[in-house]
């Protein structure tokens, strides 16, 4: 069984994830200043859990961490892109910084930061529908990332935000529109690791579950951080869901019940690996990928 611990295995394949974007980037046959503002984004910097934790789950399942294996993890790492580039618009969150660098449309106009999203959205696929693996395969793929990314995922939970906007939402509400929001693109990187090494059903069943728990403990820990961040810390205004009223797990639970809320959720995530534990694997990377939640003492 391996040893190595999250920090050692994403220093090693974090670099591995940037040059395949750049590699695929590069080559692009677009007007530069399209491809300087999808660029512009790509490279603002990040953690890319992403990308990351569909490696995490290949290593975890004792599949093969290749080129096709990076080109899945990064074609993610294009969607997720693009819809912080969308979400960063004057009609959406309307924010000036991103990762402590102005937002794109801050940069290149509304109208190219629009197309730049675009253009990862699309080029995304793109990638994907490239990467070497058996076709069956491409295809699930393609299939299990539209409807993570579109309008019964991720833009479903946008626009389940939006509309929360305009009223008080319970708590079971929220976790709804943060099951799209942000949640449906985690819950893909479980199943996009899963179906590369063709996991049996109940082992890629609770694989999908320790993602929608890490993508609710992302959203909680999110919610926590704009209470009791700096914006130096963040890179990003804080207190601003606050100001602007917005539907957070602080909002309805108070900063404390969302520090309990976030301990169940991680203590969910952790449970949902038991079973891969009993099936043979060694769980202990996607374990401490759930330490990246830092609850107070």
């Amino acid at each position: 069984m391996s040893k190595e611990s999250w920090n050692e295995f994403a220093a090693y394949y974090l670099p591995k994830v940037e040059a395949c974007l750049q590699d695929y980037l590069s080559k692009l046959a677009a007007y530069p200043r399209l491809k300087e503002a999808m660029m512009y984004s790509v490279n603002a910097g990040g953690k890319r859990i992403r990308p990351l934790l569909v490696l995490a789950v290949i290593k975890t399942l004792n599949g093969q961490l290749n080129q096709a294996s990076l080109q899945v993890a990064a074609s993610l790492e294009l969607i997720h892109t693009y819809s912080l580039i969308h979400d960063d618009l004057p009609e959406m969150d309307n924010d000036d910084l991103r990762r402590g660098k102005p937002t794109n449309h801050k940069v290149f106009g509304q109208a190219l930061a629009v197309l730049a999203g675009d253009g990862l959205l699309t080029t995304a696929f793109e990638l994907l529908g490239q990467v070497k693996l058996p076709a069956e395969t491409v295809v699930q793929l393609l299939n299990y990332l539209a409807y993570a990314a579109g309008p019964q995922g991720m833009v479903n939970g946008q626009v389940g935000d939006i509309e929360g906007e305009k009223t008080a939402l319970s708590l079971a509400e929220l976790e709804q529109v943060h099951a799209g929001k942000t949640g449906a693109l985690l819950v893909y990187a479980c199943q996009a690791g899963s179906v590369i090494c063709q996991a049996k059903q109940p082992i890629q069943m609770a694989l999908e579950n320790y993602g929608r728990n890490f993508g609710l403990a992302f959203q909680i820990y999110d919610d926590i951080l704009d209470r009791v961040s700096t914006e130096e810390q963040l890179g990003k205004a804080v207190n601003k869901d606050q100001a602007e009223h917005k539907n957070t797990y602080p909002g309805i639970l108070g900063l404390d019940g969302a520090y309990t809320k976030l301990a169940q959720t991680i203590a969910a995530a952790n449970q949902a690996l038991v079973s891969l534990k009993e099936a043979g694997y060694d769980v202990r990377l996607l374990a401490e990928l759930l330490e990246y939640f830092k609850v107070k003492d």
